[in-house]
């Protein structure tokens, strides 16, 4: 059975598809505000750390502020490295230098540099990062370290 009610002009059909919000934001050229981003805050941070993740596939280097909260990071693996030579000094050393230039809108400076892994890239990422003429106050080791772990449970008797 046929609907009774006539099919709608292309006008019509148009003009439903299309909100009045939208249509007016469209004339004035305005966003929306459901679409429009917020607005990114660059705070000035003069005391920051510098986390240096050098595992044996790839380094990792964020920058936080000293609450924790993350400013920039870079690794070699966003660096534009792929498979083994992630692993490479060199690497961490580009990804050290990347880093270093994505903060430089928040004014640091001094950084204090925590180091964990024994991965190949340690010591070139913190090269990397004095390329920057960026004062530090610490390096500091936190690499974990094995102890042999909790005692066992003692054995069942049966």
């Amino acid at each position: 059975m046929a609907d009774p009610t006539p099919p709608k002009a292309q006008d019509d059909i148009r003009k439903d598809a299309v909100p009045a919000k939208a249509e007016a934001a469209a004339e004035t050229g305005a966003v929306p505000a459901a679409k429009r981003k917020p607005k990114k805050i660059k705070r000035s941070v003069p005391k920051a750390r510098a986390c240096v993740h050098a595992g044996e596939n790839n380094t990792i280097i964020s920058i936080t502020d000293l609450d924790g909260k993350v400013l920039a990071w870079a690794s070699s693996g966003s660096s534009g490295f792929k498979g083994t030579r992630k692993s490479t000094p060199y690497a961490a050393k580009v990804a050290a230098e990347r880093v270093m230039a994505m903060i430089q809108p928040f004014g640091i400076q001094s950084l204090q540099i925590e180091v964990k892994g024994i991965g190949p890239g340690r010591e070139q990422a913190i090269r990397g990062l004095q390329v920057s003429g960026i004062n530090f106050d610490a390096i500091i080791d936190t690499t974990p370290i094995a102890h042999g772990g909790c005692r066992a449970p003692k054995p069942r008797r049966v």
